[in-house]
């Protein structure tokens, strides 16, 4: 019995032998034999990976037959066995990489921070013309809405409940968002996502980046990567509201063994869910490259077209719940025309306020990067680039039965009549990122970078009829941003690393000229901002790690904060961002949680009032917070069933907030007095799910989504909230070997009636506290069909 037993112990430890070992190994430069911190070891097929230290030391326990990949910045990847992987040396590539551009403003393993990072290749997979936010919806903390219903022409994202305004965008490290309005309008960007070739979204403050300060979040886009050989693709997808989408790409492959030149060319049209919000949407990318052994060069130029029927109005909450009684009390104390109340009774959830032929927003946007990156020398390297963006455009409204005294007449006997105008934008934005990488310490990688950015916009409004070519209004805006940074990780020794990083902006904002109804503007305010960030690593074993950080975060007023407050300037906001999280690989799995807390001073909150224009207003508040929990899983439930899934748990609170409510008795402003009250637009339970089964060519996914409920202004009152929901999507993809692929999006499946975005204003009159709640209606169930070659 004892020899049996002995017998059975030496079996399994033999066992054990064949199918784990640890393996230990470092990796270094071919050349100089200097060890890679921070490359990428990962098990080919497997959750499990991780990442070398200052030493170029690694750590994993996997099967002896398993092959790694091994990838770092800047050097060819390497796919080696196990059993051979003790010592791993990366040769320099023969050319620097795209990937270099925007390593300055990502986030690393060491950067204590939560992120998570998209291929192009999960961007394809549902990329069957919708905008960019809904191919990021299933991440971490992330809600998205559309005012079309349909996600394709204007779209939004909000990541912890923080609104776009607070969302840093950039391209290869180029800021994207409006100076202004420090909104992303991702409509002027379509097809983007065919272009794009990883996105980082970093939650909470993150790192110094370039642009907009980051309040929520930033999504950091790189576009199209070193493509050695010459290619063609032809995209082309189709589905419910005469949506219709076709790309085409092609590229050169390597020229001379130096440059290469890619292109696309799309198009998108759609009508949208709700009733006139049809999209009209062109869009060009063009690069060439230019690709040496200590330098590349790249040059790119993009631009968008797009033409939108209006949707930005919303529905009133009585056309949602359908009750005619309600929607005849709208009418009556609205004073629709008769016209107006046809269209309201008999529209369904598909109503759209607006019914004039060409209320539409027209604006084209064209983007110019130059981007360069030099090799100094062994252990420096340089990035410089310049950029210029030209925007102009307008949106057409139809208002009847206008004041024309808002328009600079006087002494005319007709006092009112029905008015054609545009609202137009004239603008331009240039500047210059750079930032001088050092790698050459086994203590220390540091990067000193920045960027000087000015941006004039020019307002104006033209009317088309009557009085054809008349302006009423002008002004101009011009806004100078400098920012500069230092970064450092630090390693301390073997399982500890310190990261640091201290920013320095300035904003000048300078505007003059008069807005709409001659609201006059005559602002000239200087900001001066420094936002340090610490953080520090520790790795606890090779499966598993903790971190924490601290931040501070800041930021100006938009152009849209003065015009909606123009009796109160908008202050500054500032932000203390405290993380702690922990991480976890292993073969089958790979598991984070993060906490946070954001701890707010003056931040500019959603009132849950809208602006002519639609955009949200917004207004100070001393006291607010975040507090929440994020915890995500990607898991190898067997050989051909993956499940990724992530939930977020916060509590987003104001600790006392006024409400202001206009009597239209006395025309006063009674104040409100509201403590300890739920931030708008903030729900308290995310939750996204991915259950992907593979089997040959064949894939298909379940992709669910529930988001909380959200109030529409900072009362926490139930009558002035957005319910909450759940979606279901399907997607099937088949690829034929060496031929085309075909993707079939089933979108909400279960046909949830749901909104995903409204706003609301309350009055009194008449001694009564009226309420009026607009909603954004979402599609019921739909679907889109795409086919997809490349040659």
């Amino acid at each position: 019995m004892k020899k049996a037993t002995t017998l059975i112990i030496t079996l399994i430890l033999c066992v054990q032998s064949v199918f784990a070992q640890k393996v230990q190994g470092i990796v270094f430069d071919l050349e100089t034999k200097a060890p890679l911190w921070g490359a990428s070891v990962s098990v080919k097929g497997s959750q499990k990976g991780n990442v070398t230290d200052a030493k170029g030391h690694f750590n994993l326990t996997v099967t002896k037959d398993a092959i790694l990949t091994v990838r770092f910045v800047g050097y060819d990847p390497v796919e080696i066995t196990a059993d051979k992987a003790s010592q791993i040396a990366l040769k320099k590539s023969n050319f620097l990489q795209d990937e270099v551009v925007v390593r300055a403003t990502r986030a690393d393993e060491n950067s204590a921070m939560a992120y998570s990072n998209v291929s192009a290749a999960e961007l394809g997979k549902s990329n069957l013309g919708q905008d960019m936010p809904q191919l990021l919806n299933f991440t971490p903390s992330v809600v998205t809405t559309s005012d079309a219903g349909a996600g394709i022409g204007y779209t939004g994202i909000r990541i912890r409940g923080s609104d776009a305004t607070r969302v840093n965008v950039t391209v290869n490290g180029i800021p994207i968002n409006d100076s202004e309005s420090q909104g992303t309008f991702w409509v002027n960007m379509p097809d983007f996502a065919s272009s794009v070739n990883s996105v980082q979204i970093q939650r909470g403050v993150g790192t110094s980046t370039n642009g907009a300060g980051a309040f929520g979040g930033s999504v950091n886009m790189q576009t199209n990567t070193f493509e050695p050989m010459a290619y063609g693709e032809v995209n082309a997808s189709g589905g419910s509201f005469g949506t219709l989408k076709t790309t085409i790409k092609a590229g050169s492959g390597l020229l001379g063994g130096k440059f290469t030149i890619d292109g696309r060319l799309s198009r998108i049209v759609s009508d949208g869910f709700i009733d006139r919000s049809s999209s009209n949407l062109l869009s060009a990318y063009f690069s060439a490259g230019y690709f040496g052994e200590k330098s590349f060069i790249r040059l790119n130029y993009f631009t968008g077209k797009e033409k939108t029927y209006q949707s930005w109005y919303g529905t009133p909450e009585s056309r949602i719940n359908g009750s005619v009684s309600e929607m005849q009390a709208y009418i009556d104390r609205n004073y629709l025309s008769a016209a107006e109340a046809d269209n309201l009774l008999k529209s369904g959830r598909t109503y759209n306020y607006y019914t004039y032929d060409n209320q539409t927003d027209n604006y084209a946007q064209d983007h110019y990067q130059l981007m360069t990156n030099h090799r100094l020398s062994e252990v420096w390297n340089l990035d410089l680039n310049a950029h210029y963006t030209y925007g102009r455009g307008y949106y057409e409204e139809f208002k009847p039965s206008a004041d024309l005294t808002n328009y600079g007449f006087s002494g005319l006997l007709v006092k009112s009549v029905d008015v054609i105008r545009r609202k137009w934008l004239d603008n331009d934005f240039y500047g210059s990122t750079f930032a001088l990488n050092y790698t050459g310490s086994q203590q220390i990688k540091f990067t000193f970078g920045g960027a000087w950015n000015r941006y004039v916009g020019r307002h104006f409004g033209v009317l088309q009829d009557p009085y054809p070519g008349r302006e009423w209004y002008r002004s101009r805006s011009q806004k100078t941003d400098l920012n500069l940074y230092a970064k450092a990780n630090i390693n301390l020794s073997a399982a500890w690393n310190a990261y640091v990083d201290l920013q320095y902006r300035t904003v000048g904002y300078r505007m003059n000229g008069t807005a709409d109804k001659f609201l006059a503007l005559d602002a000239d305010n200087n900001y001066a901002f420094f936002n340090p960030k610490f953080g520090l690593t520790h790795q606890i074993s090779e499966q598993a790690k903790v971190y924490a950080s601290v931040s501070a975060g800041s930021k100006e007023p938009s152009r849209q904060d003065f015009v909606d407050n123009p009796g109160a300037a908008p202050r500054a906001e500032y932000l203390q961002d405290y993380e702690l999280g922990y991480q976890r690989s292993g073969t089958k799995y790979a598991f984070q949680l993060n906490g946070y807390f954001m701890n707010y001073q003056d931040q500019l909150v959603l009132t849950g009032a809208v602006n002519s224009t639609g955009d949200a207003i917004r207004k100070n508040v001393d006291d607010s917070y975040r507090l929440g929990v994020e915890a995500s899983l990607n898991y190898q439930i067997s050989k051909r069933l993956l499940w990724n899934g992530n939930v977020t748990l916060s509590q987003n609170r104001i600790r006392h907030f006024k409400e202001e409510i206009v009597d239209y008795d006395t025309y006063d402003m009674p104040v409100i007095h509201h403590e300890n009250t739920d931030i708008a637009y903030s729900p308290s339970l995310i939750a996204g799910n991915t259950l992907t089964y593979v089997v040959g060519a064949f894939e298909a996914s379940l992709l669910s989504k529930y988001v909380g409920k959200q109030y529409l202004d900072n009362t926490s009152n139930e009558g002035r909230s957005l319910k909450a929901y759940t979606t279901q999507d399907i997607r099937l993809k088949y690829t034929l070997k060496k031929g085309p692929s075909f993707t079939l999006l089933l979108n909400n499946v279960l046909n949830e009636l749901y909104s995903s975005n409204g706003y609301t204003y309350s009055y009194r009159y008449a001694g009564a506290t009226t309420t009026e709640n607009f909603y954004y209606p979402q599609a019921g169930f739909n679907f889109l069909l795409g086919a997809s070659i490349r040659f």
